[in-house]
């Protein structure tokens, strides 16, 4: 990657975020660019390339997964951020705080087991022509590992989003999502939500390298 290359990252940190210091460790130790810390209740990102919502469990998950982050004074920002073409992407709680915020289509409900499940799963990358997944090719099956009790994607109509789906779950659906749904980007494709945690795997040894692509990506995209 050239050392020309320099994205801004943002991470924005509600109060029960706990993979805010895992992206941020990837995007300043492992691709040396330039990151912050945005906490909820700030309203600037200016000079802010791509802002990361990440995973955990914002207010403890009450009411629903993301229900109450999606009011926090950051995001009015972040909508105006997504509506100038600013790249967005959410992680797991991210991506469930997207779809409540009505920046992604949707919603996330509980696992179909009812349970809380944390592993690695196998993903199929549907597109390769998105700012999130240039380093991938079509076709590609990937591991990344998941963390959720709600990562049950639902859409009324799945053929409205054929277009949108990024990732699928492969051989086996953990969680019910329907069309085995593990990530979509918006119409515009600038705004990516997806289950999966690429941040706990882009170290050969935390045993897979695959979610790294997703941030070199991003970086390439400027």
């Amino acid at each position: 990657m050239g050392v020309d290359r320099r994205m801004n990252f943002g991470i924005v940190v509600f109060p029960g975020s706990n993979c805010d210091r895992d992206c941020y460790y990837v995007i300043k130790e492992i691709l040396n660019q330039p990151v912050r810390f945005i906490w909820h209740q700030e309203t600037d990102l200016n000079g802010i390339d791509c802002v990361i919502l990440p995973g955990g469990f914002s207010y403890g998950d009450y009411l629903r997964a993301g229900a109450i982050a999606r009011f926090s004074p950051v995001m009015s920002e972040v909508k105006e951020f997504a509506d100038r073409g600013g790249l967005i992407v959410g992680i797991c709680n991210g991506f469930q705080i997207l779809t409540e915020a009505g920046l992604l289509p949707g919603a996330l409900g509980r696992n179909k087991g009812l349970k809380f499940i944390c592993r690695y799963v196998s993903l199929r990358v549907e597109r390769n022509d998105t700012p999130f997944t240039t380093e991938y090719r079509r076709g590609d099956i990937i591991r990344m590992p998941i963390a959720h009790n709600e990562g049950n994607y639902y859409i009324d109509n799945p053929d409205k989003i054929r277009n949108q789906v990024v990732l699928r779950y492969y051989g086996e659906n953990p969680n019910g999502a329907i069309d085995d749904i593990a990530g979509i980007v918006n119409e515009r494709g600038n705004v990516f939500g997806l289950m999966p945690h690429p941040e706990r795997c882009s170290e050969k040894i935390l045993g897979s390298e695959d979610g790294l692509k997703i941030f070199k990506s991003i970086v390439r995209a400027l």
